[in-house]
C-alpha cells in the first residue's frame, strides 16, 4: 500500500483525461530511466568487464573508445568531450598510458601539442568489447522485426532531439556521442552546431604519429 500511495501521489488527484496523461508521463519517464539503466549496466559496465582484463571505469573506457574509433586527439579536446576539467582529464589518460592503451605523441605540425594516439592493445580493447556487444545483442534483435527496430530508433530520436530543441541551453550540451559519431547527426541539425565537432579533428588536417 506504502508503494500505491507514492505511486499516486505522484500521479496527482487528477481524473478522467488528465489522470491518463500522468500516468502515460509516468510509464514514459519510469521505462526511460529503465533503458538508460540497462544501457549502461549490461551493455557498457558488464561487457567491459567481462573483455577488459584491466579495472577501468566506464569513463576511462569510453576515453579509451573515443580515441580508438575516432583517430588521435589532444588532451584538451578529450576533456571538453567528457565534460571534465584538464587536469581530471590527465589523471584518466595517465592511467590509460600505464596500462599500454594508450600513447601521448608530439603533433608534426606543432611540437608543442601533445596528442593522444591509441596503441593495438588498447583498439583490441575496444574491438573485443564491440564484437562482444553485437554477439550478446543479436539474438535480442532477432525478437523485433526490421520495421520494429526502425520505429524503435525513430521514436528514440525524435523524442530526443525534441527535447534538446525544447531545451533553452540546449546549444551548448554535448551528449557524450561521439565513439559512434555521424556526420548526419541531428543534433546538428537542430543548433547549426556540435560541441563535438568544434574540438574534433579535422579529417583534412591530418595529424600524424607513431603507432604504439
Amino acid at each position: 500500500m506504502a508503494e500505491l500511495s507514492a505511486r499516486e501521489s505522484l500521479l496527482g488527484e487528477g481524473r478522467g483525461e488528465d489522470r491518463r496523461d500522468r500516468q502515460d508521463l509516468f510509464n514514459l519517464l519510469r521505462y526511460a530511466h529503465i533503458f538508460s539503466a540497462v544501457v549502461q549496466e549490461i551493455l557498457e559496465l558488464k561487457l567491459l568487464r567481462e573483455v577488459s582484463p584491466h579495472p577501468l571505469s566506464l569513463s576511462q573506457f569510453h576515453l579509451l573508445k573515443l580515441i580508438a574509433l575516432n583517430g588521435q586527439h589532444q588532451v584538451g579536446q578529450v576533456a571538453d568531450f567528457l565534460g571534465v576539467s584538464a587536469p581530471a582529464a590527465s589523471k584518466n589518460i595517465d592511467k590509460l598510458e600505464r596500462l599500454g592503451l594508450v600513447a601521448r605523441e608530439p603533433c608534426k605540425g606543432d611540437r608543442r601539442a601533445i596528442l593522444l594516439a591509441s596503441s593495438r592493445k588498447g583498439r583490441q580493447l575496444v574491438q573485443r568489447y564491440e564484437d562482444l556487444k553485437t554477439k550478446r545483442l543479436s539474438p535480442i534483435l532477432d525478437s523485433f522485426s526490421t520495421d520494429e527496430l526502425r520505429q524503435l530508433t525513430r521514436l528514440l530520436e525524435r523524442f530526443s532531439m525534441t527535447l534538446i530543441d525544447a531545451e533553452e541551453a540546449g546549444e551548448g550540451l554535448c551528449f557524450r556521442c561521439s565513439a559512434y559519431f555521424d556526420q548526419d547527426c541531428p543534433v546538428t541539425h537542430f543548433h547549426d552546431d556540435c560541441p563535438y565537432l568544434r574540438v574534433r579533428p579535422s579529417k583534412e588536417e591530418p595529424v600524424t604519429g607513431k603507432e604504439a
